[in-house]
């Protein structure tokens, strides 16, 4: 196993409800990060279709066009959409931690999936707590499910945005014996006080790094309000969701930080050089 691996974590806007063209960017971005030297490129939540920011801007009934549109644009594992991206890793031989809406039987799931430099599906992990308006639309994944994978380029835990804020399953993580984290954001948006939004998210984010003494990889969107459509919705609801929202981090143990941010309107990669602790594997 190296001691040194090299990451990439990607901060863009989703093309918002439209399947084919999400793949079409991820298959760009996975070809980016590849080129960058990376060996692990992460996404953000539900980055395929896009995290369903209407739930905050109107009624429940506002966002049933939402909702049809939403369901057929979220992925299934194993179809044609998905091989298309497991084929992109297995070309470029880089790892793929993928935030997406998973389509499965008349259930949608807040999933996220590793697949390998080989192309091959690690597995899937489907968020197991949402926040009550995820409810609306998601499933909840089942408790205990498996969020470290061990890999080739060492053992990677995954966490959706919002469960970095629960100490249940911070601890968790602690007795996994990950070695790196990779934590997928939707966007830093909804707050009614912006600035106090991002110091607590990256702040639950910084800790994991800093107490866990992890390599910590935050991936996150970027949103357009007028391209998430979300003009619709009305004046005081709109307030809610001011965007752009960037905000990707890369964190060593202890919490240096290991990349230079991007603007929170900006979209790229962020690029570090992890060292891993080998301790925990020599110990197994």
């Amino acid at each position: 196993m190296p001691t040194k691996v090299r990451v990439a974590a990607v901060q863009a806007e989703p093309r918002w409800l439209d399947l084919p063209a999400g793949v079409g960017q991820a298959i760009g971005l996975i070809e980016d990060a590849a080129a960058g030297g990376a060996q692990l490129v992460a996404f953000p939540e539900t980055f395929l279709p896009g995290y369903p920011w209407w739930l905050w801007l109107e009624s429940v009934s506002w966002g049933e066009g939402f909702f049809a549109r939403y369901r057929t644009n979220s992925m299934t594992v194993g179809r044609t959409e998905f091989r298309r991206l497991a084929d992109a890793a297995r070309r470029h031989r880089i790892h793929v931690l993928l935030g997406f809406s998973e389509r499965c039987g008349s259930a949608l799931y807040m999933s996220q999936c590793l697949i390998d430099d080989r192309g091959v599906l690690l597995g899937v992990r489907r968020k197991p707590e949402l926040t009550p308006l995820e409810h609306q639309i998601f499933r909840s994944g089942e408790p205990g499910e498996s969020q470290v994978f061990r890999t080739g380029i060492g053992r990677i835990a995954v966490q959706g945005g919002s469960e970095q804020l629960h100490l249940p399953a911070r601890r968790e993580l602690e007795r996994t014996g990950a070695q790196i984290h990779v934590v997928s954001w939707p966007g830093f948006i909804v707050a009614r006080d912006v600035d106090w939004g991002v110091r607590v998210n990256n702040a639950a984010t910084l800790w994991y790094a800093v107490v866990g003494q992890l390599n910590v990889i935050a991936a996150c969107s970027v949103m357009d309000v007028a391209g998430s459509e979300s003009r619709r919705g009305a004046e005081p609801a709109k307030q809610l969701v001011p965007g752009p929202g960037g905000h990707a981090r890369i964190f060593a143990p202890g919490g240096e930080e290991l990349a230079s941010p991007l603007g929170g309107h900006e979209q790229g990669l962020l690029y570090a050089d992890l060292e891993l602790d080998l301790s925990f594997e020599s110990a197994a």
